[in-house]
């Protein structure tokens, strides 16, 4: 970055400017789909790139998302080189720079007199993509065959502002709800339009040489502040391990991984190498490239103590060795990927993150909760007040954030792909929505990951049909392995799930479920919670006295593992300090 052209002021004001037009995109497509896991639970993301396919901005993009958008821009520019004014292409190819197949990306070319500058990118996970079972996530299938979803790998559907009927009668044919899919096309095809109107009107402004020169200082700019954080950090070799539940009968043994670091401060670079980790396995877990290097990315973010715009400029100092061909890398065709964006992913950047604390305080994060379970289960049949067909995924968990060495987990943190960045479902739009009653919502005392800064507590669950059998499916983690926690903090709890017949007896549910839920059944579900970061009787007695009064813990509980005694006082319940002190040593 040449210090003799950058202006400081104008990069941060155009930043800013450029980071607005993708909020604006993303209120446009909330407020205009029509699924609820699109307009409910916010599980899409915007961005903008550049002309030579950096991912510029994504403001609040869900990381598993964006991260991972420049590459779909360099397929696009291969399959269409002589891309123009009005197009619009759509793509959900995984082997070739995507997430997976169920996110429809719409990618719009921004030009301006003529001359290609942006590319906008809206991604939305679709509630249905033509699965050969209802599901978007289909962790049984063998390949991609089996999956069933069409892939369209970066396909024309504007030219000249208009539609390409061919593809989206494709679409509506094969797709289980088509009016639900294109409305939700239309939302992201217009949220992008809005952002090729912004970005126009941004250029007219400040002229293109001007914008030229901020997207070069910016990026760059970015990948300073990203080698200054890694130059503070210590020269290091980190190794960590995960692993991802076994899965029966498709994947018995589990999948075991590993990831090495190497921290290299004077060169103000990380490198990260995942090439000892096994082959491609036979069924829907396998990662995708964008997965991959998402999931890195997040990992590494998480884990420094350092404020960095997330852009193509901060990832030039992290290198990503992977094998083509593996499970934790990038796929072979046709090996499926179907639940490429979480499961395996969320506990890459679990392992990533992690390994970060072997460096000590103030480095590294504990592992945040996994288990896309009964709380994130696609739900299908037919609702009787409309004597339609529904198909749509929840999202009415919370599952538990990863203590860090500065606070305790977030809440509703979702799963680590997502990081707390998609919204829960409203209990009143879903029950509109689908034929379903949920029965009771709860945060569950005494379940965090202990720790000096605990991770945040599991959330239970419950919900039923209305009337009509419905189909439920989804893969869980995190059923066996839990959340580890980090620095002598405590693992999480572990995920489960149970079948209520009518009768009230209850049958645990395994880790993958695909059924029929019938009518007087009631699933209940209890997510997962983030381990705890360093001993938990370092914690502030205050701390533990709060979340007692707060109902995350029991007195009981909380005296037993972090080491606080309580006395009643006419003011109420206070912290023993004789008594904390001679428990604690």
């Amino acid at each position: 970055m040449s210090q003799n052209t950058f202006d400081g002021v104008r990069t941060a004001i155009i930043a800013n400017k450029v980071d607005g037009i993708v909020r604006e995109m993303t209120n446009t497509l909330l407020r205009s789909a029509r699924s609820a896991v699109i307009n409910s639970a916010r599980d899409f993301s915007c961005a903008i790139l550049t002309d030579d396919d950096q991912l510029l901005t994504a403001a609040e993009g869900i990381p598993v998302h964006v991260f991972g958008a420049q590459l779909q821009a360099q397929a696009l520019r291969a399959a269409h080189p002589d891309m123009r004014e009005g197009d619009a292409y759509l793509d959900n190819n995984p082997y070739v720079g995507n997430s997976h197949a169920a996110d429809h990306t719409i990618l719009v070319p921004v030009f301006v007199d003529g001359e290609h500058l942006f590319t906008a990118v809206t991604k939305a996970h679709q509630a249905d993509v033509g699965n050969s079972i209802p599901t978007t996530y289909h962790a049984a299938a063998k390949d991609v065959y089996e999956e069933g979803a069409v892939i369209f790998p970066t396909v024309k559907v504007q030219t000249n502002y208009e539609n390409v009927d061919d593809v989206i009668r494709m679409c509506r044919t094969r797709i289980r709800v088509p009016s639900q899919w294109y409305g939700d096309f239309l939302a992201e095809l217009g949220a992008a339009r809005v952002a090729e109107r912004r970005l126009k009107e941004l250029v007219a402004k400040y002229g293109v040489e001007t914008i030229r020169q901020f997207v070069t200082d910016w990026l760059d700019y970015s990948e300073t502040v990203m080698a200054k954080a890694i130059e503070s950090l210590p020269a290091a070799t980190l190794r960590n391990t995960g692993r991802h539940d076994a899965f029966d009968p498709f994947l018995p043994d589990g999948l075991d991984f590993g990831v090495r670091i190497d921290i290299k401060p004077d060169q103000g670079r990380i490198d990260v190498d995942l090439t000892e980790n096994g082959p491609n396995v036979d069924c829907g877990l396998n990662l995708t490239e964008a997965t991959t290097r998402a999931a890195v990315f997040g990992g590494v973010f998480n884990a420094i103590p350092a404020r960095v715009p997330k852009n193509s400029g901060a990832f030039r100092r992290v290198v990503v060795e992977m094998n083509e061909g593996s499970a934790v890398g990038k796929p072979k065709f046709p090996h499926s990927c179907s639940v490429a964006t979480t499961n395996v992913t969320d506990r890459l950047i679990n392992c990533v993150g992690a390994a970060f604390a072997q460096l000590g305080e103030p480095y590294g994060v504990a592992e945040g909760a996994v288990g896309v379970g009964a709380g994130y289960a696609v739900l299908s049949g037919r609702d009787r007040r409309t004597d339609e067909d529904f198909v749509n995924q929840l999202c009415i968990t919370a599952n538990g954030g990863p203590g860090s060495a500065y606070a305790d987990g977030w809440v509703t943190y979702g799963v680590p792909c997502v990081s707390g960045l998609m919204y829960r479902d409203s209990v009143e739009i879903d029950e509109i929505k689908m034929p379903i009653r949920y029965k009771h919502l709860r945060m569950v005392p005494d379940t965090s990951g202990a720790g000096k800064y605990r991770g945040a507590p599991s959330f239970e669950f419950a919900y039923t049909p209305t009337a009509d059998p419905i189909s439920v499916i989804y893969p869980c983690d995190g059923q066996i392995a839990p959340s580890k926690g980090v620095a002598g903090g405590e693992d999480g709890a572990r995920a489960a799930a149970w079948l209520e017949d009518a009768d009230g007896t209850r049958s645990q549910l395994p880790n993958t479920v695909a059924m029929v839920l019938q009518s007087g059944q009631t699933v209940h579900g209890f997510d997962a919670s983030g381990g705890g970061y360093g001993p938990p009787l370092q914690r502030d007695p205050r701390l533990v006295l709060e979340d007692v009064l707060e109902g995350w813990e029991t007195a009981e509980h909380a005296t037993a593992t972090y080491g606080v005694e309580f006395i009643d006082t006419p003011d109420g319940l206070a912290v023993d300090d004789a008594a904390t002190e001679r428990r604690r040593s």
